[in-house]
């Protein structure tokens, strides 16, 4: 595969990083806030209070947050290897392009 091609498909892996992140976050940064000042957690996402699990929304929280970094990791893996990539340097004399010399 393209060089350029593994530093856009890496690229778009951490922007899904980033949307993971930014939807788990808002969601769960709630959560996160009543655990830590309260006993008890509550879900407003439907309109009323429902009591749910503190322990349940952290490990949730937790796996997204899980999710998201092993996104970044993955697409700056990606990116790496496209930087690290052999770009024209490795292109045959017979296979080049362009006015020849010599």
């Amino acid at each position: 595969m393209s060089d350029i091609r593994l530093i856009m498909i890496g690229s778009m892996i951490i922007f899904a990083g980033f949307y993971v992140a930014s939807m788990a976050g808002s969601e769960y940064s709630q959560m996160s806030i009543q655990a830590t000042q309260f006993d008890d957690c509550y879900d407003y996402s439907s309109g009323t209070a429902i009591q749910v699990s503190c322990m349940q929304a952290e490990h949730d929280a937790f796996l997204y947050l899980a999710l998201a970094l092993g996104l970044f990791g993955g697409g700056g893996y990606v990116i790496f290897k496209g930087i690290q990539g052999r770009w024209d340097q490795n292109v045959k004399n017979d296979e080049m392009l362009g006015p020849k010399h010599g």
